[in-house]
């Protein structure tokens, strides 16, 4: 599979691009595990345009996380084509228009998921990005508004049409946010679509290499991406293509490697973010990396309350001791 000149080979797995949570020390353990294709936490392009600090921090890119895209949002064209022309500077190896994030606060000023409400502002913005900018553009997107728009197949013909490079889609509408079951027929419909010739990347409750595979066989889809499974299971990349290429599962990580890997983020989190931030946006993280352990509730909340990185770690070392 290719966007662009970017050779992600066959079947690449996506890390979805996730607000407060694939900032470069967690992108840096899912390229470990195999991540093909990554993107930053999604910018806003009014922050971006104002240089805001904290903007422009999501778009630091190592050259070790590579390929790796930019995803922007926003409701105004001459602001994203600005943010997007701004963006481009970071070296970027792509930049994806968020079509389909569908929180409140985005959603209904017109930005992410809101563009479903309005495809020809859709489309001429898509259009405005792709001329402005000399990297391949991308759309991540979703089936439509709610049940009764469900015009994704139409939708992903005029996208392809304004220029974009390849298209993702998550198979729920806006109304859904993330209820209920992904519905993966309509991607398959977009792919199948004789007139598309763009990648089609699907996303969607992909959690396990058994389903990655169903996906890509059922549907021919040219990529599947991952977002929620990842938190707290970055392996779960290693997981999904140790499946794809030999029909078994992977074996499960170990206690004691969980730890080392708990570490190694924490470690990362706070050479990129400074102590107190680092540890505090790892807290989601660490209790995650060990759900199911019993009798863990003590240890969870000193995972998820301490600011203190030397106890951190001694409780970290406990739980391998403990649990190993």
């Amino acid at each position: 599979m290719q966007i662009g000149t970017i050779d992600l080979g066959e079947r690449p797995l996506f890390l979805a691009p996730m607000e407060d949570v694939t900032d470069p020390s967690f992108r840096h353990i899912c390229k470990h595990f195999g991540a093909d294709m990554m993107y930053t936490e999604f910018v806003s392009s009014d922050g971006l345009i104002r240089d805001v600090r904290k903007t422009l921090k999501k778009m630091e890119i190592e050259d070790s996380e590579r390929p790796v895209g930019i995803q922007l949002y926003g409701h105004l064209i001459d602001a994203m084509v600005q943010a997007a022309v701004i963006a481009g500077e970071a070296r970027p190896d792509l930049i994806d228009i968020n079509f389909g994030c569908p929180v409140r606060k985005i959603a209904t000023r017109g930005a992410g998921a809101g563009m479903l409400c309005n495809v020809p502002l859709m489309v001429e913005m898509t259009q405005a990005i792709v001329q402005a900018v000399k990297l391949p553009v991308t759309v991540k997107t979703r089936l439509g508004w709610d049940e009764d728009s469900k015009n994704i197949v139409d939708i992903a013909e005029r996208l392809q049409d304004a220029g974009i490079a390849a298209i993702t889609i998550h198979g729920r509408t806006r109304a859904q946010l993330y209820k209920g079951e992904a519905d993966w027929t309509l991607i398959g419909a977009v792919k199948n679509n004789p007139r598309m010739h763009i990648p089609v990347i699907g996303n969607g409750d992909i959690d396990s290499g058994e389903k990655a595979r169903e996906m890509f066989d059922r549907y021919g889809v040219d990529g599947v991406m991952i977002g929620r499974a990842t938190c707290g299971r970055p392996w779960i990349f290693a997981e999904i293509r140790h499946y794809l290429q030999t029909g078994e599962p992977m074996t499960p990580l170990t206690i004691a490697q969980k730890v080392d890997l708990a570490k190694m983020h924490l470690a990362k989190s706070i050479e990129y973010k400074k102590i107190p931030v680092g540890i505090f946006e790892m807290r989601r993280h660490l209790s995650n990396y060990f759900k199911g352990l019993p009798d863990f509730k003590q240890t969870r909340t000193t995972l998820v309350t301490s600011l203190d990185l030397n106890e951190l770690m001694e409780t970290l070392n406990g739980i391998k001791v403990r649990y190993s």
